[in-house]
């Protein structure tokens, strides 16, 4: 199953011209927290997914990929 929080992630970076490093800072996480979610080693917490979805203007059910 492909992991659509990693994936929808990392094309919100991409979009927005941010580093990992930045969203990181933004957000008070580690920098290697977003590293490890945009590859899909580990998941966000529930909190951290509405953190990172209310930063980026998108739902949570958009970075999860239950809806498009």
């Amino acid at each position: 199953m492909e992991n659509k929080l990693a994936s929808r992630l990392t094309e919100l970076l991409e979009e927005n011209g941010l580093s990992k490093r930045k969203l990181a800072r933004e957000i008070k996480v580690s920098s290697q927290s977003v590293s490890d979610w945009s590859t899909g080693k580990i998941q966000p917490t529930a909190e951290n997914v509405f953190i990172i979805a209310k930063y980026f203007g998108v739902s949570a059910d958009y970075l999860l990929g239950l809806e498009d």
